[in-house]
C-alpha cells in the first residue's frame, strides 16, 4: 500500500476531481489504480481568497515499484505497512480475578471494552447514571438550577466529554495504532465514518450520547458488566497490593487489578486515595473564563468570502499569547455554533464548559480563555492543594452570580475598561440557568485577570472582532484538566499500590476524548501484562 499526501483541490471539487488528481500525482492510468481511501482531509484556509481542501490517501496500485521509482514523486508518496492494533493478551478461562474499572468516561469505557474483548469479563463501575438518564438530569439542572451531585455534566456515563463539542483530535504520538482503533470503535458504536479521516473530527453531544450507549452495549456483548450509581468509597489494600474496592453501599468487590479512570473532578475519590496513602502529587493546570462571539463573525474572520459555504461549516480557531507576566494565555475547547454550559458537580461551586451539537449551527461561538497556574500559586501545599484552589474560585463565582448557579458575566468592553457590566448587549449569553452582569475581576486571581486583559486585544489581531465590546465573558472555567497526578510506574501501576492502575484525565495522564481512550486501552494492556498473557487480536 502507498500513501499519497498533499493533494490540494478547490472547495467545490467533485469525487471525480479527487481521483483525477490521484492519477496525475502517481503518474498512472486509471486501470492501474486498484483502489483508494481517504486517510486525512483538512481545510487549508491560509489564503482566505482561495480556500482549499488538502487530502492524504492510501492507494493500491498495480505496480508499486514503478510508481516509487518515478522522479520527483518520492516526496509525496511512501510505502506504508498494513498494520492494525493488536491487544497483548487473552484472558484465562476462568478468569481468576475479574478486573474492576472505576469510571465510565472515555478512559474507562475503552479500558473495559479492550478487557471485555480479550475475555477478562471486567466490572465497570460508574457513580453516575446511564447517559440517557444523565442527559435528562443535566437538562433539568440547566432549566431549574437544581444540581444532582452524582449525575451532571461531569459525572455519569461518558464522562465530561459527553457534554462538550465531542472533539476527537489529539496531539499524542501513537505508534501502536491505538488512536485509529479508538476511532474505528466509535464508528462501530454509531459515530459517523468521516471521523476516520477529518483532520479535526468531532461528533457533537447530540450524537455522542448515542455513541456512548453503543459502546456500553459492545462491552456487555463481550461479557463485561456495567453498573451505574455504584460509587467507590474505598479501596482494599493488603501488603501494598490492591485487593478490591468498597462501594458506598458497603458492598465489597474483590479484584487483583483495579483501573482508576475517575475523571478530573472526582474530588472525593482523590481525598480517599490520599487518606489511604496512594502516591499523589499536585500538577499545573489552567483556569479562566468563557468568551462568546457571533459565529458568523468567526466564519468571516477565518473564511472571508467563503464564510457560510456548506462544505466548510462553522469555523473554529486556536490562539495563544505569552503574556508579560510570564504566563501563557490561550483558547481551549473552542465550540463552534455551540453554547456555554453549567458544569458544576459540587453544591455552591460554579463551573462552566462549552458544548456543541453535531451540526454546530447555533448563533454563538464560544471558547475557554485560560491562563496557566502551577502548584506554586496554590495557597496550600500537598497533593490536594490544586483542588482547594479550584474550589476557592468556583465558590466566588457562585456567590457573584447570586446563587442558583446563575453565572457571572461581563462584556469584553467593560472588562478591558475595568468597569462593571450592568447588562448584556447584542450577543445573547447561552449559559443556563441564567446570568448576572457584574465585574469579573474578583472571580479569578489578579495575575489571571491581567493576563486575559493583555491577551484579548492581541487575539483580535488574528480574529477580527475578538475584542468587540459586546462579546460576553462568563466565569469561571476551572476544570480544564486534573489538578493532580496519581503517580504510576512504567508498568502503569501506582507507585504505592501494586495492581492499582491510574489512567486517563483524572489521573493526570491524558486530556480529551481520544487521549483518554488511548490511555484506557494502555491500562487494559497493563492488566493483560499482569496476567502474563500472550499476543491476541483485539
Amino acid at each position: 500500500m502507498l500513501r499519497l499526501s498533499d493533494i490540494r483541490l478547490d472547495i467545490d471539487h467533485t469525487e471525480d476531481d479527487l481521483e483525477v488528481a490521484i492519477l496525475e500525482a502517481l503518474g498512472i492510468a486509471a486501470g492501474d489504480l486498484l483502489g483508494y481511501r481517504i486517510s486525512r482531509k483538512s481545510v487549508d484556509a491560509r489564503k482566505r481568497h482561495a480556500i482549499l481542501f488538502n487530502y492524504s490517501v492510501v492507494v493500491e496500485v498495480a505496480d508499486e515499484a514503478s510508481v516509487l521509482e518515478k522522479p520527483d514523486r518520492s516526496r509525496r508518496i511512501e510505502r506504508i505497512p498494513l498494520e492494525t492494533y493488536r491487544f497483548p493478551g487473552r484472558a484465562p478461562d476462568p478468569v481468576p480475578s475479574r478486573p474492576v474499572v472505576v469510571g465510565a468516561g472515555p478512559c474507562g469505557l475503552f479500558a473495559a471494552l479492550a478487557l471485555a474483548r480479550a475475555g477478562f469479563r471486567p466490572v465497570l463501575l460508574e457513580r453516575g447514571k446511564s447517559v440517557g438518564e444523565r442527559a435528562r438530569d443535566v437538562s433539568r439542572f440547566w432549566k431549574t438550577g437544581i444540581l444532582n451531585p452524582r449525575s451532571n455534566a461531569l459525572f455519569g456515563e461518558g464522562g465530561a466529554g459527553a457534554f462538550s463539542d465531542g472533539k476527537l483530535a489529539t496531539q499524542i504520538k501513537d505508534r501502536g495504532n491505538r488512536c485509529r482503533k479508538v476511532l474505528e470503535e466509535l464508528v462501530a458504536a454509531g459515530a459517523p465514518e468521516d471521523i476516520l479521516f477529518w483532520n479535526k473530527p468531532h461528533i457533537g453531544t447530540d450524537r455522542l450520547i448515542g455513541v456512548i450507549a453503543g459502546l456500553r452495549r459492545r462491552i456487555a456483548s463481550f461479557g463485561g458488566e456495567i453498573r451505574f450509581e455504584s460509587k467507590v468509597d474505598d479501596i482494599l489494600v493488603e501488603k501494598n497490593e490492591i485487593r478490591g474496592v468498597v462501594l458506598d453501599t458497603g458492598e465489597t468487590i474483590p479484584s487483583r487489578c483495579v483501573i482508576l479512570a475517575i475523571g478530573h473532578s472526582a474530588r472525593d475519590t482523590f481525598e480517599m486515595l490520599s487518606a489511604r496513602g496512594v502516591a499523589l502529587e499536585p500538577k499545573p493546570f489552567s483556569i479562566g473564563l468563557r468568551i462568546e462571539h457571533p459565529q458568523k463573525m468567526i466564519d468571516a474572520a477565518q473564511y472571508g468570502r467563503f464564510a457560510g459555504h456548506p462544505r466548510l461549516g462553522a469555523a473554529d480557531y486556536r490562539l495563544i499569547h505569552h503574556c508579560s507576566n510570564g504566563r501563557p494565555a490561550y483558547t481551549f475547547c473552542m465550540c463552534p455554533g455551540g453554547q456555554v454550559i453549567a458544569a458544576a458537580s459540587e453544591a455552591g461551586c460554579l463551573v462552566t464548559n462549552g458544548m456543541s451539537g453535531s451540526l454546530r449551527n447555533g448563533p454563538n461561538a464560544n471558547s475557554a480563555l485560560l491562563v496557566g497556574v502551577s502548584p506554586s500559586d496554590f495557597a496550600a501545599s500537598g497533593p490536594l492543594a490544586g483542588v482547594a484552589f479550584q474550589r476557592r474560585w468556583e465558590r466566588k463565582a457562585f456567590e457573584l452570580g447570586g446563587g442558583g448557579y446563575r453565572a457571572p458575566v461581563q462584556l469584553v468592553g467593560d472588562f478591558l475598561a475595568l468597569r462593571e457590566s450592568n447588562s448584556t448587549g447584542n450577543i445573547k449569553p447561552t449559559y443556563k440557568p441564567g446570568v448576572t452582569p457584574c465585574d469579573l475581576a474578583s472571580v479569578l486571581p489578579s495575575y489571571v485577570i491581567d493576563a486575559l486583559r493583555e491577551a484579548i486585544p492581541v487575539f483580535d489581531r488574528k480574529i477580527r472582532g475578538f475584542s468587540r465590546p459586546d462579546a460576553v465573558l462568563t466565569g469561571v472555567e476551572t476544570r480544564s484538566s486534573s489538578p493532580l497526578r496519581i503517580t504510576r510506574n512504567k508498568n502503569m501501576e501506582s507507585l504505592s499500590v501494586a495492581g492499582l492502575i491510574p489512567a486517563g484525565e483524572g489521573a493526570g495522564y491524558a486530556g480529551g476524548i481520544i487521549s483518554s481512550a488511548v490511555d484506557g486501552i494502555k491500562a487494559a494492556e497493563a492488566v493483560a501484562r499482569r496476567y502474563g498473557m500472550s499476543q491476541a487480536a483485539f
